[in-house]
């Protein structure tokens, strides 16, 4: 009777070890399975935009910029360092568009960080204003344009790019990560081929935005003649009395109906010339950020420019097909 119970102690005693053994087996999978889920951090809400499509729910992605916080307004914490340094991967525009990356990357730690220059290979516009910004210091793009998204050719590159760092930083995944990509630029190119058929039909071959110089890249893809009331990207800047007076002198002479305004930032000179010409204002989006309110309704670059679509087809005078 003894050297039964001590047979069933014994056996109880391996049961429990075996059932200990595969609940630790299940907390390191699930463990394991976290540290496979990247941690992406991005710079610009484009790149903000690409990253979710491609990754799906493989990483997490986030954005140094806040929700209706002006591009040109940002300024880095030291909260910021600190999520870059746990990241596996960094992705920014260009240096153009952001010139603190090479000095923020020089306080990273992390080796391991894989960092993405989703402009790479593009060739970048010429832009010949320089501009000033914060507190007078010279605070220049160079001689480029850096909104190099509004091209939707170039979109595809920086979707291209984005893929090979993600594949290299995660290779197991690369496979989903190029199908997701594939299906991604297969709706680019379609946005792409929508525009062109819809600024075909249009009666005004010229926009002008009461903004700052976002939208050369669009302008040149599409053949269209854009005149800006900023000739910088400074939102501290000033157009100048002769800049406004050509803008309402060009908009009277075309008949043009509306004025274009850009996102997150007040009106205040599109209602100057709007007042001057009795022109409507539209809103066209450069999507460098989005909203709080635009997060929460899940906008996304392609919902986003297919609005910019609807308002160019009205700015410009589209025919309805």
């Amino acid at each position: 009777m003894g050297s039964i119970s001590i047979k069933i102690k014994i056996f109880f005693l391996i049961f429990a070890i075996l059932i200990s053994f595969s609940a630790c087996e299940k907390r390191d999978a699930k463990r394991e399975s976290g540290i496979k889920k990247l941690v992406i951090v991005t710079s610009l809400f484009p790149l903000y935009d690409f990253a979710k499509e491609i990754t799906k729910d493989k990483a997490t992605v986030t954005m140094l910029l806040p929700p209706g916080l002006e591009s040109h307004s940002f300024e880095l914490k030291p909260a910021d360092i600190v999520a870059l340094n746990s990241a596996d991967v960094f992705i920014f525009t260009n240096k153009h568009m952001e010139p603190w990356v090479d000095d923020i990357l020089k306080g990273i730690s992390s080796h391991d960080l894989v960092i993405i220059d989703s402009s790479k290979g593009i060739k970048l516009a010429g832009q010949r204003h320089a501009h000033a910004h914060d507190n007078d210091k010279k605070h220049k793009h160079g001689n480029v344009d850096p909104h190099v998204w509004l091209d939707f050719s170039n979109a595809l590159i920086m979707i291209d790019n984005i893929l090979e760092g993600l594949s290299k930083k995660d290779p197991a995944n690369a496979g989903f990560y190029e199908q997701n990509a594939r299906n991604y630029k297969k709706r680019i190119t379609d946005l792409d081929e929508k525009f062109s058929r819809t600024i075909t039909s249009c009666d005004k071959k010229i926009f002008v935005s009461g903004g700052h110089f976002s939208f050369g890249y669009l302008a040149s893809r599409y053949g269209l003649k854009y005149i800006s009331a900023f000739e910088g990207f400074s939102p501290d800047a000033e157009p100048s009395p002769r800049q406004l007076s050509k803008i309402i002198k060009t908009m009277k002479q075309h008949g043009l109906k509306h004025i274009f305004y850009e996102e997150l930032l007040t009106p205040r000179v599109a209602k100057t010339i709007q007042m001057e010409t009795g022109a409507s204002l539209l809103l066209l989006h450069a999507a460098h950020n989005i909203s709080k309110n635009e997060l929460a309704a899940g906008e996304s670059f392609i919902s986003l420019m297919e609005k910019n679509l609807a308002n160019l087809a009205k700015g410009l005078q589209c025919q309805q097909k």
